[in-house]
């Protein structure tokens, strides 16, 4: 009875687990874009009054700066505090063309708000600017910090 106990236990736990994997990336998101051009702004998350500037202002400029910036509100994922400092990578669903990215703001369009450059940066064939909107896929990935 024992072994059948630990062996239910372990499928419960493996279950849980592809729960909160799944919970980490989201299909065919709205991503529009945001003017937060941080490099014109030296990587301040204060000058562009970013949300998580509370908590990562006073990261080392090479934190702030090691990847292009969004704003999250995504379907999927963590919210508020728990999401700031956390990386993405955002696929362009019509295109593949991916980038990562940190969360350094909230939004509320329901997707991600990713600076200008970002979104150009995968928006490799032009649609999107001409929609003002890409359709994007992402993942919850490790920023390597």
């Amino acid at each position: 009875m024992a072994g059948k106990q630990c062996v239910v236990f372990l499928v419960m736990v493996c279950a849980a687990m592809a729960g909160i994997a799944s919970a980490q990336s989201a299909t065919n998101v709205r991503a529009t874009y945001h003017l937060y051009n941080p490099q014109d702004n030296n990587w301040d998350l204060r000058a562009v009054s970013a949300y998580c500037a509370t908590w990562d202002a006073d990261k080392p400029l090479e934190w702030r700066s090691k990847y292009g910036w969004t704003a999250f509100c995504g379907p999927q994922g963590p919210t508020g505090q728990e999401a700031c400092g956390k990386c993405l990578r955002v696929t362009n669903t019509a295109t593949g063309a991916q980038a990562t990215v940190r969360i350094v703001d909230q939004c509320s369009n329901g997707g991600l708000d990713l600076d200008v450059n970002v979104f150009n940066q995968i928006d490799t064939n032009g649609i999107g600017y001409q929609q003002g909107h890409l359709t994007v896929n992402y993942d919850f990935v490790d920023c390597g910090d």
